[in-house]
C-alpha cells in the first residue's frame, strides 16, 4: 500500500508535539524533568476522587455508565454556569459544552472557526498544542510579542482590520511564559476586539493556580460588562483535580455552543459519562474549594524554588519571568548559547526542558526554553537548575 498517496494534504501539516515526544525520555529512572506542563501527581486528591467514586456507584451507577449527552452531563454544566456567571453575565447550561479536556475544546472550535488561510492572532510565543490543533485547518496565525504585561495590545490594534477575525490567548500565567495579561491591557484588549468585531478565545486553564497577588478580571467578564460577546472562554479540571480525568467545557454563546455539538457528534459523541459524575459528585462536595488553596501553596514554594536557583546557577546575563501562578518560568540565555546542544547535553545528566523556539509560529525564540515548576519537590528543583547551571557555565 502506497500510504503516502492516502493520507490528507492536512496531515502534511502535522508535527509532533516536541513536549510529548520529550515525555517518552523524562519518564526513564533518575531524570529531573522540567519538560512537561505536569501537575504534582503526589498532590492529586486520591482519597477525595475514590470518595466521589464509590458515591457515584453508590446512587447513579447505570445513568453514568450509559451513554450521554454530547453537550455534557445537566448537573455538571449547571454547576460550570453558576461558578463562572457574575451580574453583568448570567450563564446558563445552554452555555455550557462539557469536553474531553480544554485541548478538544480547541480541536473543535478549528473545526467551526477555520477556513483555509483564516487569519488568527496569537501571542508569540504561545501554547504548542493550539498551534499543532489548528495548523491542519488551515490557520493562518499572526504573531503578536509578549512582553512580562503579557499580549502587547498595540500591536493587535495595529494590525489590518481585515487581520483581526480571531485571536487567542491564554492571559493568565500564559503557557509557555508564565506571565500575565495586566488589567490595562485586558481592558484595551476588549475595547479593540469589540470595535474590530473580533471574536476572542480566551484560554482559561492555569486562572485557578494564582499564588500571589490579586485575582484579575477574565475577558469574558470584561466583555460582559460592556454588552458584548467576543469571547469565547475555555477551561478545565486538568490543572485542579487530575489531567486524566480528561474534563473540559467551552462557555459561549449558544448559537456557538451549538455547533460546537455538532462538531464533537462526529468526533466522540460525548465525553466520559462515567467521568463528568465522578467531577460533579467531587466538585459539588466542596473539594476544590478544599483542595486548591494546598496545591497554590506548593506550587508557590516551587516555584520559589526555582527562581532562587536560577538566581544562583544561571549566568549573570541570562533572564527569566516572574510568574505569579501557573506552571510555568521561561528564561532568556545569553546571546551564542544553542538551547538544543545544551538540551542534548542535559538529557545526559538526567534533565530535560523544552526548547523554546518550539512555542513560536515564526522560528523565533532559539535562546529560550521552558522550564515547568510544579511538577517536582522544591530540592529536586534544585538539583536539576544546578545541573543545568554547570553546563552552561561549560
Amino acid at each position: 500500500m502506497n500510504w503516502p498517496a492516502r493520507f490528507a494534504r492536512r496531515t502534511e501539516l502535522m508535527q509532533r508535539s516536541a513536549v510529548r515526544e520529550l515525555l517518552k525520555v523524562t519518564g526513564r529512572p533518575g531524570m529531573i524533568s522540567f519538560a512537561g506542563g505536569l501537575p504534582a501527581a503526589e498532590l492529586f486528591p486520591v482519597e477525595a476522587l475514590e470518595a466521589a467514586t464509590q458515591r457515584v456507584f453508590a446512587s447513579r451507577a447505570r445513568p453514568a455508565l450509559q451513554y450521554g449527552e454530547t453537550e455534557g452531563v445537566p448537573g455538571l454544566r449547571d454547576w460550570i454556569a453558576d461558578r463562572f456567571s457574575s451580574a453583568s453575565n448570567p450563564l446558563t447550561r445552554d452555555h455550557v459544552l462539557i469536553t474531553a479536556g480544554a485541548q478538544q475544546a480547541l480541536d473543535l472550535l478549528a473545526r467551526v472557526l477555520v477556513n483555509d488561510e483564516t487569519p488568527v492572532i496569537v501571542e508569540n510565543p504561545t501554547y504548542l498544542a493550539f498551534l499543532s490543533a489548528w495548523r491542519p485547518f488551515g490557520a493562518r496565525f499572526i504573531p503578536v510579542a509578549v512582553d512580562n504585561d503579557g499580549l502587547q495590545v498595540d500591536q493587535v490594534e495595529a494590525l489590518p482590520e481585515s487581520e483581526s477575525r480571531l485571536l487567542y490567548t491564554i492571559p493568565d500565567f500564559q503557557n509557555p511564559s508564565g506571565v500575565s495579561l495586566s488589567h490595562e491591557r485586558r481592558r484595551q484588549l476588549i475595547e479593540v476586539a469589540d470595535r474590530r468585531q473580533t471574536l476572542i478565545v480566551e484560554d482559561v486553564a492555569y486562572r485557578a493556580l494564582r499564588f500571589e497577588g490579586d485575582e484579575l478580571p477574565s475577558l469574558m467578564d470584561l466583555a460582559s460588562g460592556r454588552g458584548s460577546a467576543q469571547v469565547v472562554q475555555l477551561g478545565t479540571f486538568s490543572k485542579t483535580l487530575a489531567p486524566g480525568l480528561r474534563i473540559g467545557w467551552v462557555l459561549g454563546e449558544p448559537q456557538l455552543i451549538d455547533k460546537l455539538v455538532l462538531a464533537k457528534q462526529a468526533a466522540d459523541l460525548h465525553t466520559s459519562t462515567f467521568n463528568q459524575h465522578v467531577v460533579l459528585e467531587a466538585v459539588s462536595s466542596g473539594l476544590l474549594e478544599e483542595h486548591l488553596p494546598r496545591l497554590k501553596s506548593a506550587y508557590r514554594e516551587r516555584c520559589d524554588a526555582m527562581l532562587s536557583s536560577l538566581r544562583d546557577c544561571f549566568p549573570a546575563k541570562a533572564s527569566w519571568t516572574q510568574p505569579t501562578g501557573g506552571l510555568f518560568v521561561f528564561v532568556t540565555l545569553p546571546e551564542g548559547v544553542s538551547v538544543r546542544k545544551l538540551l542534548a547535553e542535559a538529557i545526559e545528566q538526567n534533565v530535560a526542558f523544552v526548547p523554546g523556539d518550539e512555542f513560536f509560529c515564526d522560528h523565533q525564540g532559539s535562546s529560550t526554553l521552558r522550564l515547568n515548576f510544579s511538577h517536582s519537590a522544591p530540592t529536586v528543583i534544585r538539583e536539576g537548575i544546578q545541573r543545568l547551571g554547570a553546563l552552561l557555565e561549560k
